[in-house]
């Protein structure tokens, strides 16, 4: 997988870099603003209950680049990560394991792990509850990056802090990276806490602005409001990322005592106006008020206005990535059953009938025209969000919530087997679709 680096040496002008960006920050002193009571509601979490960890949810990202700050770790394909007893655990290791790092030989090993292309959110409540190592060279983190860094670069595409200390630090820092004319970071820090006990960590990002908290604790907010200061990639989708570095710029050459372990409780993403999964549905067709009747209980053909085929789970394919394509219809066809669950705001999830735990999903939570659509299990990003725009006639449009773009059979064509995609939405019958009750 493409290394994703991180720069964080910059740290030390942060401060002189942003005098000049007063206008961006309103700064709390550390522990003094509690959380104040929001209605917040789960959409996604990994509470780490079973025996591995779960690569429906998380990428091993791999290599001894660097990355992007003289790090001395090589991060392994998972030998240092273990699920056990509701924690995941990530281990520093001393010793090389065989592996060759920019500088030569490694000299130790670790885990870094991504939700990029499997899991992404573009506002919310994001938190975890962990336990940090301490001592000289020690770097644990849990933070985000915007969702376009492979067709961006970093730092426009913005980057969130959420968990970040070095050695022998008893305390938290959190903060933002973004692009203005270069490179910009605000932050702050929070008080003092063991941090080698278990405590949460918490980000709440709105339109308005991203606060953290300690604890429930809040003490430094950043404002985005209508991107001032050239803040708009903290308005785009963003993943997570939990890591444990080894030394590099920022907390130096290590000397300390191994193996050292970061402990993972849980990571949590919370929403506003987004309900948690409903149960399944029942024997009452209640229609939604959005979306010209739809209703939650009915499983639906989907049928193309130009070709007259179905949407069609290829296969009839269970897992992650199964190919949502357009097929000749057949009455009652589970592969060809879908239903429509209201997330709010106007949006719902598109479930399988076939596989009832997975949905619509852009890949990639790409913003392209012609990205491929697939299924995947809702997680509550807005790449797996569709708003039903009636058309007249019975005819829906299906327009993705995290690019704008629509539901669409590529190159109009009329055959079999065609996978569907996003494109700009352009009025024309391949974007056109109507419900037929199964």
């Amino acid at each position: 997988m493409r290394s994703i680096f991180r720069y964080k040496f910059v740290k030390l002008s942060v401060l002189t870099i942003l005098s000049c960006l007063l206008a961006v920050i309103s700064f709390q002193s550390p522990f003094i603003t509690p959380a104040q009571a929001q209605s917040w509601n789960l959409v996604w979490s990994d509470e780490f209950n079973g025996t591995s960890v779960n690569t429906a949810n998380w990428t091993f990202e791999t290599g001894g680049s660097g990355w992007g700050n003289n790090e001395l770790e090589y991060y392994t394909n998972g030998a240092n990560a273990s699920v056990g007893g509701g924690v995941l655990t990530i281990t520093a290791r001393a010793g090389s394991g065989g592996f060759s790092c920019w500088y030569g030989t490694c000299q130790y090993t670790s885990t870094r792990m991504n939700t990029s292309g499997k899991k992404s959110w573009t506002y919310g409540k994001i938190e975890t509850r962990a336990a940090m190592p301490v001592g000289q060279g020690m770097w644990p983190a849990f933070w985000m990056l915007g969702q376009n860094i492979g067709s961006v670069g970093w730092p426009a595409s913005g980057e969130i802090d959420i968990m970040e200390r070095v050695n022998n630090e008893n305390l938290n820092h959190g903060t933002i990276h973004w692009d203005s004319g270069g490179h910009v970071s605000y932050g702050g820090v929070s008080g003092t806490f063991d941090v080698t006990q278990f405590h949460t960590y918490t980000i709440e990002w709105n339109s308005s602005s991203i606060k953290w908290f300690v604890d429930g604790a809040q003490y430094v907010e950043a404002n985005i409001l209508n991107s001032i200061n050239s803040t708009e990639e903290f308005h785009r989708p963003f993943f997570l990322i939990l890591n444990l570095a080894v030394g590099g710029a920022w907390p130096g050459n290590p000397n300390t005592t191994f193996p050292k372990t970061m402990q993972v409780d849980y990571v949590r993403v919370y929403q506003q106006g987004a309900p948690p999964p409903p149960p399944p549905p029942g024997p009452t067709n209640t229609p939604v008020p959005n979306g010209g009747g739809i209703s939650q209980t009915t499983w639906y053909s989907v049928i193309n206005q130009n070709s007259n085929k179905c949407v069609d789970d290829k296969d009839g394919g269970t897992a992650n990535g199964s190919i949502v394509q357009q097929w000749a219809c057949f009455a009652g066809s589970v592969n060809q059953g879908w239903l429509f669950v209201d997330v709010g705001g106007g949006y719902y999830r598109v479930m399988s009938r076939k596989a009832q735990s997975l949905g619509w999903d852009v890949s990639g939570v790409s913003t392209a025209d012609s990205a491929k659509v697939h299924l995947w299990a809702y997680g509550g990003g807005n790449n797996q969000q569709w708003q039903a725009q009636s058309l007249g006639n019975g005819y829906y449009r299906f327009i993705a919530r995290h690019s704008g773009k629509c539901l669409d059979v590529p190159g109009s064509s009329t055959a079999d087997g065609v996978q569907l995609q996003q494109y700009t939405c352009n009025g024309t019958a391949a974007q056109s679709f109507r419900l037929q009750a199964q």
